[in-house]
């Protein structure tokens, strides 16, 4: 659009006067974003028409005709400085931007942002339609660590806060050390000492390449306040009384490193690592272990530290075979390397076989027995677990953890068991049709996987054994009996369908909305993830709505105190052992295997119901022969 052109335009429309510059700004050749059809190209005006024709290549829409006055709400004209139109105008220079210096790239984007500063989700949609979705998080990742080192920057904290490009430099270390002096919070003081004491080390180990001048200025930056940074985190821990336990050793180790460093006398300091250890029994020392910074240096550390607490070889070893059954993440190979470099390789896989046949083999162990089946280092403990009962294990643990949580999210040992395709066949080796059936039936009726998956997985049941398709035909039938149920329970599973139907599904089609505007459906990562999603969600509202519908509440008062039944408290003493053991059978989605409270469609509970005092029973799960004799019956209402 010319001027004579936006005169005429005005003349007509006298109300656009507000947005002559925007008009003006559309002149022929100027680049433009669209909210739905993406990056796009004006390549003429007809007065006649009043019309605007734009190329929005993104969108297949070339020459697309769009009125000014359209334009000025839904169109945002880019300045010629901008990264996107450079991507055009100066292709190669952007190019080499991207591929040798994309620190500069970011700080190019910054220039041409209002005030040199640009959030985080701003800079996020750039840089995707810059690089594209399925090379920009591998890029980013990468470029994100230089932009922490790079003194012209500022980094947010935080994903949604601002990146901005500097009138002046300030060096990382100088941005850490002033905010380490000027916070109060002993634990933000702890991790910014951390950050101070390893930038210090780091360079350090660098100033051999450095002359002495430059030496003597970028490491005595550091030096020179690491004793005031020790005394000030020296207190701060001391005196603070929010710090939860793996907090203090984690700023106790963090002092510790620092004093030692300055070759000062760690013994004469209070409190000690081991002060915090003799206060955890094992359920603390688990939770200690989960909630201290999750590295490799400091798992084996804490994993260390209980050899020197309890030196006696017995007593440590049983406190991490303890901590290596309720382990999570990477602190479970963590345990497992710490005892086979300690000549204890045989007490855990002695240890493995008896939670496996105790099914309390929990999911972050299984899932390191997956990843390791095929290793020689390991294959004394793994090999051993190789079979079927591995798998029961597995679909299991899946299930009491989907029957645990009240999220949508993925399951990530059913993802496991999901992506490797050769994992049923090498626990189904040397199984015959009755298990395999079995583990089948067990999948289908299992509450952690979606439809799809669950199909996908059976598919190679039957590879193996072609008779288990007859299962498939009987799963309706299955899936329509009524379960008998809690209150509190179809509460529950009411109120996650309620969030699903009112919050979930509608966030879910609006992100999908939002992520066709992205353009092509083919390369658009965000796109497929919300359409997962949708899968997700769509699967579990599913599976809630059959749930209700199976429903039925009690309030466990028809419970008899002559034979068990639901709402049944049962004595059993079990042949393998002296000691009595008391089990609670509740409704369908009751169970809490860690408080002995068992559902009663769980195979225990289905061999007592209707069982009496005096009376015993067999179960042989997976191979696993116990008899179970009854002592005892009580009515749960009667006791709760």
């Amino acid at each position: 659009m010319n001027n004579e052109d936006i005169e005429h335009l005005l003349a007509n429309k006298p109300a656009l006067r507000a947005s002559r510059e925007k008009l003006e700004a559309m002149r022929d050749g100027a680049y433009c974003l669209h909210g739905s059809w993406g990056f796009g190209q004006i390549k003429g005006y007809d007065a006649a028409q009043n019309r605007l024709f734009i190329d929005f290549p993104e969108s297949g829409k070339p020459g697309h005709p769009m009125a000014p006055e359209f334009c000025v709400d839904k169109l945002i004209v880019l300045p010629e400085d901008n990264i996107l139109v450079r991507q055009k105008t100066e292709p190669a220079v952007i190019e080499g931007l991207i591929k040798e210096n994309p620190a500069q790239l970011i700080k190019e984007i910054l220039k041409s942002s209002p005030n040199q500063t640009i959030s985080g989700t701003e800079l996020d949609i750039t840089l995707t339609r810059l690089l594209g979705p399925a090379k920009y998080k591998k890029w980013w990742l990468a470029t994100k660590k230089l932009l922490q080192k790079d003194p012209d920057v500022g980094v947010p904290a935080k994903k949604d806060g601002h990146y901005v490009l500097r009138d002046e430099p300030i060096k990382p270390e100088e941005e850490i050390l002033e905010e380490y002096y000027l916070n109060k919070n002993p634990r933000k003081k702890i991790q910014l000492a951390e950050k101070l004491f390893e930038f210090s080390l780091r360079e350090l180990e660098k100033k051999s390449d450095l002359t002495q001048q430059a030496k003597s200025d970028k490491v005595k930056f550091i030096a020179d306040d690491l004793y005031k940074i020790f005394d000030e985190l020296t207190a701060a821990i001391k005196s603070a009384k929010n710090l939860s336990k793996a907090e203090c050793l984690h700023g106790i180790w963090v002092r510790n490193d620092l004093c030692r460093h300055l070759k000062e006398d760690v013994d004469q300091l209070e409190p000690t690592s081991k002060s915090i250890i003799i206060t955890c029994d094992n359920d603390g020392l688990s939770e200690l272990a989960k909630e201290i910074p999750q590295t490799p240096a400091y798992l084996k550390r804490i994993l260390d530290l209980l050899t020197r607490v309890y030196p006696e070889p017995d007593q440590w070893r049983g406190i991490i075979i303890d901590l290596l059954r309720k382990s999570t993440g990477k602190f479970t190979a963590e345990c497992v390397n710490f005892l086979v470099e300690r000549d204890c390789a045989e007490l855990v896989a002695e240890n493995m076989a008896e939670w496996l046949n105790g099914q309390a083999l929990e999911s972050s162990v299984l899932s390191w027995v997956i990843k390791n089946r095929a290793s020689k280092k390991y294959a004394s403990i793994v090999r051993p677990l190789l079979n079927h009962r591995l798998l029961a294990a597995i679909l299991y643990a899946i299930d009491t953890e989907a029957l645990m949580t009240t999220s949508t999210r993925r399951i990530p040992l059913a993802e496991e068991l999901s992506d490797d395709h050769d994992l049923i066949p090498d626990l189904l080796e040397e199984a015959n049709y009755e298990v395999a059936r079995d583990l089948a039936q067990s999948l289908m009726l299992n509450q952690g996987f979606e439809p799809l998956t669950k199909k996908s997985i059976l598919a190679r049941f039957i590879k193996l054994y072609p008779s288990i398709q007859s299962l498939v035909s009987g799963e309706v039938a299955e899936q329509s009996e009524q379960l008998v149920v809690s209150q509190w329970s179809l509460d529950a599973r009411k109120k996650e369908l309620e969030e699903i139907l009112k919050v979930k599904i509608p966030e879910n089609k609006k992100a999908i909305a939002i992520a066709k505007e992205h353009g092509d459906l083919k390369e658009n990562s965000e796109y497929k993830m919300a359409r997962q999603d949708q899968e997700t969600l769509l699967a579990r509202k599913s599976q809630l709505e059959e749930d209700l519908n199976r429903g039925r509440v009690t309030d466990f008062t028809e419970a008899s105190k002559d034979a068990v039944s639901v709402g049944t408290i049962v004595d059993l003493l079990p042949s393998s052992s002296k000691q009595a053991v008391r089990y609670t059978i509740l409704g369908a989605w009751d169970s809490e295997p860690e408080k002995n409270v068992l559902s009663y469609k769980t195979p225990l509970a289905q061999k007592l119901l209707g069982k009496k005092v005096g009376d015993s029973v067999q179960t042989d799960i997976d191979g696993n022969v116990e008899n179970w004799a009854i002592k005892g019956i009580a009515r749960w209402v009667d006791q709760k």
